[in-house]
């Protein structure tokens, strides 16, 4: 239901800020904090709810299980924003996208204080950088990826993605292999797109079923991705969702792991290594890149709650849990061994949906 849920929500907030006369969010400066970070930790994106403006972003610290919440706001006197996507770190800068406020923030990661920010952008979700000097940005509801130069906080050129409108446009995750980056289509679309980076022009397109949520790479050099398959009622369709390995040199799809009708897997995860997969599908689900079936009992199973968003810790291999709980309250980060014991839980901020290692 992530994908659905996420669709609606930003769906409502576009039209909304269509019809205003200004931006989505104005930026009120108060009083600030001195925070300092530990040297390594992890980050937590959470969205917040469309249109309050009360995304934030959370700092835990595995070593001594302390999180600090609202470091942004707290660092630099105002809120992060409307509906906090997603975070990268590129040079010690965190580069943390504000979907609906359209703005990238750059921060320091040890202060958490700004450093600059790109704005102007149609609805960003995803940034990966080619360079110092040159990023893609994914978006949604617009049929281009924003190039942009980081350095200047510019946006710089578009990439024009063929068979899409500026109202079903989506292109989300990005992986790279060589000069090549591929990007997932996901709102009402059911393709992964080939962009071939010297000339910043889609050279591929590939059909892996109806709306792929995510994208990673493994040890093999291979690509994965899960469909959620649609909703039942969907204009796009319905059909049963799939995890999918995909050959970038052949770029087609070399095994396919079907689900039945009705499940909805999204966050499709992989470890440090590069040789294990995990997934949301109701339950936790953890599975080797090289096996050639998909596993029958879960990593952790369902605990009456609404799992959100994941990862593994690149280093330990220990898996993230986010729980939404009721998308209105603090929600709320289960940390599980490599045996899927539970470790820690800690309270973060409304909708926690995304992770960064630092």
């Amino acid at each position: 239901m992530r994908a659905l849920n996420r669709h609606i929500r930003t769906f409502c907030a576009v039209l909304l800020c269509a019809a205003a006369p200004v931006g989505c969010m104005k930026w009120d400066y108060g009083t600030t904090e001195e925070l300092q970070a530990p040297t390594s930790g992890l980050f937590i994106t959470n969205e917040g709810n469309f249109q309050y403006g009360n995304a934030t972003l959370s700092f835990y610290d595995p070593a001594t299980r302390e999180v600090q919440n609202e470091v942004f706001r707290r660092a630099n006197g105002f809120r992060l924003g409307d509906v906090a996507q997603s975070m990268v770190i590129r040079n010690g800068i965190g580069w943390v996208v504000v979907n609906n406020s359209h703005v990238i923030f750059a921060i320091d990661v040890d202060t958490f204080q700004e450093v600059g920010r790109i704005t102007n952008l149609t609805s960003p979700r995803y940034i990966h950088f080619l360079s110092d000097e040159k990023a893609y940005v994914t978006q949604l509801w617009d049929n281009r990826i924003f190039i942009v130069n980081p350095k200047r906080y510019e946006i710089t050129g578009y990439i024009e993605c063929p068979g899409m409108t500026m109202e079903s446009g989506s292109t989300e995750q990005m992986v790279q292999c060589g000069k090549y980056v591929y990007v997932n289509c996901w709102s009402y679309q059911n393709r992964l797109l080939k962009i071939d980076t010297e000339t910043d022009r889609v050279v591929g397109e590939l059909e892996v079923g109806i709306q792929p949520t995510s994208l990673v790479l493994d040890r093999n050099g291979r690509i994965w991705t899960i469909t959620d398959g649609g909703y039942e009622g969907s204009p796009y369709g319905y059909e049963a969702p799939a995890l999918c390995c995909i050959d970038p040199d052949t770029f087609s799809v070399v095994r396919r792991f079907t689900f039945s009708l009705g499940d909805a897997p999204s966050e499709v995860q992989i470890n440090g290594a590069g040789d294990r997969l995990y997934w949301i599908n109701r339950d936790i689900w953890s599975m080797p890149v090289d096996d050639e079936r998909l596993p029958v009992r879960p990593f952790v199973a369902y605990r009456d709650t609404k799992y959100y968003g994941l990862t593994v810790d690149p280093v330990s291999g220990e898996v993230y849990v986010a729980d939404a709980i009721d998308y209105q309250q603090q929600g709320i980060v289960y940390r599980y061994s490599t045996d899927g014991e539970l470790i820690d839980q800690f309270y973060v901020g409304i909708i926690p949906g995304a992770f960064c290692w630092k």
